[in-house]
């Protein structure tokens, strides 16, 4: 299993676990509403988060100031696809299709769990780093 594959499948288990629970919070005290914002959150948070992954896959074998570059690239790009999001739903979704506290606290949860699991994922990897050659 290479090593995006278990920081995948370990980020994604628990931040389905929490994402189930928050949807399920959500619809109870928001409805529809409060539903439709979490599960929006859940989409978001999973599919961000992908991307840095895949970020990784992609820049594995290349140099460490390409990779870098990269990676402050697709960080750029998240934040940017992000606010024209978040700006596009404030503006376009009226509140009682989408909660707007549903959508953030569900987010909020699902980045905890996903950051956890990758963390958890990580250590249990036990990668061996070369040094480089003086």
């Amino acid at each position: 299993m290479s090593t995006e594959r278990a920081l995948l499948r370990g980020a994604v288990i628990p931040t389905v676990i929490i994402g189930v629970f928050a949807i399920g919070l959500s619809a109870w005290f928001k409805g529809a509403a409060g539903f439709v914002g979490a599960l929006l959150a859940q989409f978001i948070v999973i599919a961000f988060f992908t991307a840095n992954l895949l970020a990784a896959r992609i820049s594995r074998d290349l140099e460490p100031s390409l990779t870098m570059a990269i990676a402050m690239v697709s960080y750029l790009v998240k934040v940017i696809l992000l606010g024209v999001f978040l700006g596009l739903i404030t503006t376009f979704v009226p509140e009682d299709i989408c909660h707007r506290g549903a959508f953030g606290l569900s987010a909020v949860a699902a980045t905890f769990a996903w950051l956890g699991g990758e963390i958890v994922a990580f250590l249990k990897l036990k990668l061996h780093l070369e040094l480089p050659p003086r």
